[in-house]
């Protein structure tokens, strides 16, 4: 996707004679549990332009699913609809009505995506924990490690119910933690937290 969005760019800003970013943000990929919020992105997804006052329908936006999944539009070969109406009904003609419904009830809600974990991981805590435990057992490298810090848990949840030493030897070592961020939380200054940090390593090897 950071290659087809940078050539893409490219062409369009020669084409224009522009320069500069087209899109705004970086593409990312969410780690979601289906069963529980995987209607709720595709009802967010669905709002976006309406939410954005570009459209005062989903069905009226011309680069959205919705129009196909709900059958206000025609079926497009390349689109499948299929699960997600399957989620709501055996019936086509119900799970369109139902998934309508549903998109409707939405407009109120906020985003799903401020419950990820770490900008990367949505889901009830036991998903979290386990998407978690895969990425510390996958092979070590950059992406890897970009991964297992963004998935990473809060400060507060790392120091609660632990000895503080404890806490700190898990935020740096274990989920990579920058010193003057653990101590900006602890109200200490950096160098404490290196030199705490350094004794509970050797006491832990």
């Amino acid at each position: 996707m950071r290659q087809l969005n940078g050539v893409y760019t490219q062409k369009y800003n020669g084409r224009h004679d522009r320069v500069g970013h087209l899109f705004q943000g970086r593409y990312k990929a969410l780690v979601v549990e289906k069963d529980a919020y995987l209607l709720e992105l595709s009802r967010y997804i669905a709002l976006n332009p309406v939410r954005a006052g570009m459209v005062s329908s989903p069905e009226d936006w011309p680069w959205s699913s919705y129009g196909v999944t709900s059958g206000m539009k025609p079926q497009e070969s390349f689109l499948h609809t299929d699960f997600l109406l399957g989620v709501f009904s055996p019936s086509k003609v119900q799970a369109r009505r139902l998934y309508t419904n549903f998109v409707t009830e939405g407009l109120d809600r906020e985003s799903p995506l401020k419950e990820a974990r770490g900008g990367l991981i949505l889901g009830h805590a036991a998903f979290v924990d386990e998407v978690r435990k895969l990425i510390e057992e996958s092979e070590t490298g950059e992406a890897v490690r970009a991964e297992k810090y963004a998935a990473r848990p809060p400060l507060s949840e790392i120091f609660a119910g632990v000895d503080r030493d404890d806490g700190i030897h898990e935020a740096v070592y274990r989920w990579g933690y920058k010193l003057k961020d653990v101590g900006n939380y602890l109200g200490l200054h950096y160098s404490r937290i290196s030199k705490i940090a350094g004794k509970t390593a050797k006491s832990k090897t």
